[in-house]
């Protein structure tokens, strides 16, 4: 079986590298984008299995990029939101523009293998 892909959309390089290596480990591909002008088009053409999407991004804030992705066709992935602002509003927004999950900062690493994995485990399901 080979390994299931997750596309991080995340500016802050000592968390990015903290979520590749738990990620790396329990056996996902890890591709790194670190400015949220570029996530779009990095979603398109990797097509991964799901993303992990910060929500403070240089260049596209990721409510917005999570908008135009589930307005695009293929736009399904499922999508777990990260957050360092975890107060109710934020995790309402980021739901209401259609995150899969989400997961306010700071958290624990297997949180967010745990996460991720049960997205993916739903979207299995529903696509089945």
């Amino acid at each position: 079986m080979s390994s299931k892909h997750v596309l991080l959309v995340e500016d802050e390089p000592h968390i990015a590298e903290a979520i590749r290596f738990i990620l790396t480990r329990a056996g996902w591909q890890v591709s790194l984008e670190e400015n949220g002008a570029r996530a779009l088009a990095r979603i398109g053409a990797e097509r991964p299995d799901a993303v992990i999407l910060d929500l403070m991004l240089p260049g596209r804030s990721g409510l917005e990029i999570l908008s135009a992705l589930r307005g695009a066709p293929g736009g399904d992935v499922p999508v777990l939101m990260l957050s360092a602002r975890g107060q109710g509003r934020d995790r309402d927004a980021a739901l209401a523009a259609g995150a899969t999950a989400f997961l306010a900062k700071p958290f624990a690493n297997a949180a967010v293998l745990e996460a991720l994995e049960a997205i993916c485990a739903g979207a299995e399901a529903r696509s089945a």
